[in-house]
């Protein structure tokens, strides 16, 4: 007679397994989402400014356009002193 004993340690070691698989990549869209809200305002700013300088280069309608849609600023004049303060 043979007799066959079946234990839990492989079901406890594969259900921890996946545990702590979960956690992680709930951890790393966590963290991945954080970046990605950090980096909107940082590119925005620096988009600002690379504006800005090629505004006092080049005077064309097309950067006043992408600049006014950035700051929300209706007039030239509005545009120019913004950008002088930030180039300052």
């Amino acid at each position: 007679m043979k007799f066959e004993v079946k234990t839990h340690a492989n079901e406890v070691s594969k259900t921890s397994i996946s545990i702590i698989l979960t956690f992680a990549i709930f951890t790393l869209i966590i963290i991945l989402s954080s970046i990605s809200i950090k980096i909107g305002p940082i590119s925005r700013y620096y988009e600002i400014n690379y504006l800005c300088r090629l505004l006092t280069i080049e005077k064309t309608s097309f950067n006043f356009k992408k600049l006014s849609k950035l700051t929300n600023q209706n007039t030239k004049k509005r545009m120019w002193d913004f950008c002088r303060v930030i180039l300052d």
